[in-house]
């Protein structure tokens, strides 16, 4: 059994990562310009709760008189580029600690990868890990619902594709391909996937509350083998 876990709303919220980031960006504004990081930051969430991510710098700095795309690009740089103030959920640290060096473990995260790499780092997450695929540092045609990634891991371990266990949140890519070779997929509902309804074929096979309740499935499984 390998067992490989997604990262964003699998292992922590990333809902901490996109205030942590909008915070950077508001300091940001507050020494390149001089504007009150506070207020920033509430236009920012304020933004967010109500438009989402997609132009949030943008419409920030229209409002403040001082859009352009230089300025849009330095704030995406700030986001993607700062330190995070992220932790785990309080169960992955115990779920971890458990399965490391007991089953081989992989984490196969999409996002850019100066911010996963960060991310990463701030989680303390190397060394539970036999190997951290960041999707997209394979091009972005590579990551999920493509299998490049797992493919690897697969022939790494020389195993066959029911022997792996892919852990993640979201319907819309992390599991619709890994069904179709027949491998074990299991959704945490955590996040801002968590309600969504999806079709079968991209929802995985088993669906938990949240990843506290992983040990109770792997107990069940008849083998544990490297």
């Amino acid at each position: 059994m390998f067992l490989i876990f997604d990262l964003d709303d699998t292992l922590y919220d990333e809902k901490t990562y996109v205030n942590s980031g909008l915070c950077a960006v508001a300091k940001y504004g507050e020494v390149k310009f001089g504007w009150n990081a506070a207020d920033s930051l509430k236009y920012m969430q304020e933004h967010l709760k109500f438009q989402g991510r997609g132009k949030i710098f943008d419409d920030w700095l229209q409002n403040k008189g001082r859009y352009s795309r230089t300025n849009v690009e330095a704030c995406i740089r700030k986001y993607r580029n700062h330190p995070p103030e992220i932790e785990l959920y309080s169960y992955t640290k115990t779920v971890l600690d458990k399965y490391y060096g007991v089953l081989p473990l992989y984490l196969v995260t999409d996002g850019h990868k100066e911010a996963q790499k960060n991310k990463i780092k701030a989680l303390n997450l190397d060394k539970y890990f036999k190997r951290i695929f960041v999707t997209h540092r394979f091009g972005i045609r590579n990551s999920k619902p493509s299998l490049h990634c797992f493919e690897i891991i697969r022939k790494t371990e020389k195993c066959e594709w029911s022997q792996l266990i892919y852990v993640g949140d979201n319907p819309m890519k992390d599991f619709v391909s890994l069904n179709r070779v027949g491998a074990k997929t299991i959704r945490v509902l955590t996040g801002s996937h968590a309600n969504l309804v999806a079709n079968l074929e991209f929802d995985a096979q088993l669906s938990l509350p949240d990843l506290s309740y992983l040990q109770a499935f792997l107990d069940n499984e008849k083998e544990i083998t490297y």
